[in-house]
């Protein structure tokens, strides 16, 4: 079994204007400081990374990773969240999700797309220079509009959605399958790959590919009630990347699962920070563990109660009290010894 590597932080939600926020060096010494061993980069903050120059630049791609290892630090994963959301957008959506993309493509959707197509392609490009096994990313969604179908839903097109969806990420795949990648979508509400069924969907429009895998983050299970646990069993040998996130739901006479346009601390699921949710970290912990699962345990931080602060100092020593050092031999060794077939037999009888 492995050990899980960690503790690990995604820097999304930390990157900002201000210092140590702004560089990857001040970024790099803020999350080591707090104890962290890797971090998962934004792709999309040109302060941290310049894709461009990833995609093309061995030389820069060294002294990048070099500059993170510095600080006692590797890099888990890039992410490209934001850009992989632009692979698959349906026109209900353009308007908002076109703040997303560079100003050059917005208000053209079929230029957008292709945009997009390109930036995770050089992300895939990237990973493999920088020696990245994975990546994180969302698939996009076409269909998420007909979730809950009113009007009703034509018969065919789920088909025709999730074979649109495939064409789209096929190159990609096939792009990362040549540096040895494997991209990880995160299971999430508002993509069209949000839960095990609709994964397993896209798996069989894009004939089971190799490099079609999963970041596991419990949350957004927590929120669609799904039961994050037994997902394990059933998807072990495709989660490859893994979000440390926690949430709590609780559902009232006023709201449940949809939570009625309330904002994030009114509503009855949300977001919360490392063991202030409903999260079961350590079944969490000992599934992966006990299915062999070579990830990265990263914290994604997203809470409306606890500042960002705290959130990040408590992380650390929560992810490092979890993770579990892969037994190395069965504890009932002492009672064994090598095999004897002779002696076996005189056991059963036989």
């Amino acid at each position: 079994m492995n050990t899980i590597k960690g503790p690990a932080v995604f820097l999304a939600q930390f990157a900002g204007s201000e210092a140590p926020f702004n560089s990857l060096d001040g970024m790099c010494k803020w999350a080591s400081d707090l104890g962290y061993k890797g971090i998962q980069i934004p792709t999309w903050e040109a302060s941290l990374i310049d894709i461009e120059k990833a995609a093309e630049s061995q030389t820069y791609c060294d002294e990048l990773k070099g500059k993170v290892q510095s600080y006692g630090l590797e890099i888990t994963e890039l992410s490209t969240h934001l850009q992989g959301q632009l692979v698959a957008v349906h026109p209900a959506y353009d308007t908002m999700f076109d703040g997303f993309a560079p100003k050059h493509v917005q208000g053209n959707p079929k230029a957008r797309t292709e945009w997009a197509i390109d930036f995770v392609k050089k992300c895939g490009t990237a990973s493999g220079r920088l020696g990245l096994k994975s990546h994180a990313s969302f698939s996009g969604a076409l269909l998420w509009q007909t979730v809950y179908p009113w009007p009703q839903r034509p018969a065919g097109l789920v088909e025709l959605g999730f074979k649109e969806l495939a064409n789209r990420w096929l190159p990609i795949l096939n792009h990362f399958d040549e540096h040895g990648v494997d991209v990880c979508y995160e299971l999430h509400p508002g993509e069209d790959l949000h839960d095990g069924i609709t994964f397993e969907r896209f798996l069989e429009a894009t004939n089971n590919h190799t490099r079609a895998n999963i970041l596991y983050d419990p949350s957004h299970f927590v929120l669609q009630q799904l039961d994050y646990l037994t997902f394990i069993d059933y998807y072990h040998e495709r989660i490859k990347a893994f979000h440390v996130k926690d949430a709590e739901f609780n559902p009232s006479g006023k709201q449940g699962v949809y939570g009625g346009y309330a904002d994030w601390k009114d509503r009855a699921g949300r977001f919360r920070s490392l063991g202030d949710g409903q999260v079961d970290f350590k079944s969490i912990f000992t599934k992966l563990t006990k299915y062999n699962c070579d990830v990265w345990a990263v914290m994604e931080w997203e809470c409306c109660i606890k500042s960002s602060e705290q959130g990040a100092r408590e992380g650390a020593p929560f992810i490092q009290k979890h993770i579990i050092e892969a037994a190395t031999r069965s504890f009932d060794d002492f009672s064994g010894g090598d095999i004897d077939e002779d002696y076996l037999k005189r056991v059963l009888g036989i």
